[in-house]
């Protein structure tokens, strides 16, 4: 039986770690992070996470993680009284 390739267009967020230097990388849909002193690292590290929590959870799970519809609202807030309600 011959494995098949599942090649998908995904967004990445590059997070930059003003503390410490370096970066994080991340897919909002899937608890797979990368770490790296670069972006290419960073991006590097978080494709074995992604295989990694494959193989833990397999893909099935990863590409509904990636097929569920995610809702982004614009909101206006006051950052100096950020009180609810």
């Amino acid at each position: 039986m011959k494995a098949t390739r599942k090649m998908r267009h995904l967004t990445v967020e590059i997070i930059p770690d003003a503390e410490q230097g370096g970066f994080t990388a991340r897919l909002p849909d899937i608890p797979a992070y990368g770490e790296g002193e670069t972006e290419e690292e960073a991006i590097a590290d978080l494709k074995e996470a992604l295989q990694g929590y494959v193989e833990a959870f397999g893909l099935e799970d990863a590409l509904a993680r990636l097929s569920s519809p995610v809702t982004l609202r614009s909101i206006d807030i006051d950052l100096a009284k950020p009180t609810l309600g």
